[in-house]
């Protein structure tokens, strides 16, 4: 069964009878889970065992980011904010190196060991501190050296068996402006952009399995923000940078995504203009108005959405104790 465009999220720590009929949908394709879904490593486990068994096909995802964006905390390890581990390999790329491998394996493999097929990493935005919603979530401001760290990061990803997500296309790292409270304009030109924000980009594409476009608008290129525009969708990332892998849209819950209207309007624009699949957070109302409007307008799903569905399987009787984990862990005390 192909996942249908849907992702949603849940109210609590586990389903209710009405996420249960929610989740049997078959226009719904993916559970995303927030801090308010954790309360503990067990009880995440029981809540995507529960999904899993409703729907075996369902991607469920997760921001594990590092730093301040980590859901799963409590019994999970905690990861430096990215722009820890790139300034670390600045100073020292011998050291730096294997550890950020490391690092991606440990993040990937304590999600996949509970039963999440991947988490919305890595940031890819070229910033340093200039805008306030990216910041430390980067890797830095060299788009060069992000590529060389975000790439160390995949790879030890790819090892755990998870597929990675770049965001957020074309780049966020250029505004001051967040996205959850307004639709950011970047008056860069494309030429512009391709000689920095779009680098890490163009050269990790790829690598990567998914990438999440922002819901900004660059008027020097689309009018359109660029989650609703075939112009950055399908010509830029597809045609020029020959990605090939799933294009999640940002939550259309975010004000930045309201320049195309209601959630009905959203999601025919989001699709439209190629994303394989819709995330509707935090607003269960949205999300049952885009169920109505898949209703009556059904999508077939994406056949790249099981691309990312996790490629192997952990215990964590036997990851709890692994060498390599508990060699990363002491690691990070030291760095952090």
């Amino acid at each position: 069964m192909v996942p249908g465009p849907l992702m949603l999220d849940l109210e609590t720590t586990a389903l209710t009878a009405d996420e249960q009929d929610l989740l049997r949908h078959p226009q719904v394709g993916g559970v995303i889970f927030f801090s308010r879904n954790f309360r503990c490593r067990e009880q995440i486990i029981e809540l995507t065992a529960a999904i899993a068994q409703l729907r075996p096909d369902i991607l469920l995802a997760v921001d594990q980011e590092g730093g301040r964006v980590q859901r799963l905390r409590d019994g999970f390890t905690r990861l430096p904010a990215m722009q820890v581990l790139g300034d670390f390999f600045a100073r020292d790329p011998v050291k730096g190196s294997p550890l950020i491998v490391d690092v991606g394996w440990l993040m990937a493999s304590e999600l996949i060991a509970s039963g999440i097929d991947f988490s919305f990493a890595p940031v890819l935005d070229v910033d340093r501190a200039y805008c306030e919603v990216i910041g430390d979530r980067s890797f830095g401001d060299d788009p060069e050296r992000i590529v060389n760290v975000a790439e160390l990061f995949i790879n030890g990803m790819r090892e755990a068996g998870m597929a990675a997500t770049g965001k957020h296309f074309p780049g966020h790292g250029g505004v001051r402006g967040d996205s959850h409270l307004e639709t950011p304009c970047d008056d860069r030109s494309l030429e512009q952009l391709r000689a920095r924000d779009l680098i890490p980009f163009a050269k990790l594409a790829p690598s990567l399995g998914g990438v999440m476009p922002a819901h900004m608008i660059f008027p020097q290129v689309d009018s359109r923000a660029v989650g609703f525009s075939p112009l950055w969708l399908q010509q830029i990332l597809r045609g020029e940078l020959d990605f090939n892998g799933v294009v999640f849209s940002d939550d259309l819950s975010m004000k930045g995504a309201d320049v195309a209207g209601g959630y009905a309007a959203k999601t025919a624009a989001a699709l439209a203009a190629g994303c394989d699949m819709v995330l509707v957070c935090n607003n269960r109302g949205g999300a049952l108005e885009v169920l109505d409007y898949l209703e009556k307008n059904p999508v077939q799903g994406s056949t790249r959405l099981a691309s990312m569905k996790a490629r192997a399987q952990y215990s964590w009787d036997v990851l709890a104790d692994h060498p390599r984990r508990l060699a990363t862990v002491e690691q990070l005390r030291h760095l952090v």
